[in-house]
């Protein structure tokens, strides 16, 4: 399995890769551990995943991000488009809206 790193707390491990050719995109979920963490961030979850896979920040969107309670373990669910105008096409607004959220706060 692949591990990606995320921020410099986290390590999560891609638990299912796959490539969806119709509409030109990758769909990963992620799971996390993150035992006496707080959850990361989607901002910080979205670059980690757009670093490991060599994309554009634009072509990575993070879907949802489920944790689950006392575990210290959450489950990511994100596509990895081949280019933006992909992104644009196939996402809902709401997607794309929480994912510039996500990015605006590691600026700051």
């Amino acid at each position: 399995m692949k591990t990606i790193k995320i921020g410099d707390e986290y390590l999560g491990e891609v638990v299912s890769d796959r490539y969806n050719s119709l509409i030109k995109r990758r769909e990963v979920i992620i799971k996390i551990s993150h035992i006496g963490k707080g959850t990361p961030s989607r901002g910080i979850v979205r670059k980690a995943i757009a670093d490991a896979y060599e994309k554009p920040i634009e072509c990575v969107y993070v879907r949802k991000i489920i944790s689950e309670f006392g575990w210290g373990v959450t489950k990511v669910e994100a596509h990895i488009y081949d280019s933006p105008d992909k992104a644009k096409l196939y996402e809902p607004d709401y997607i794309i809206k929480r994912n510039e959220y996500g990015i605006q706060s590691l600026s700051t």
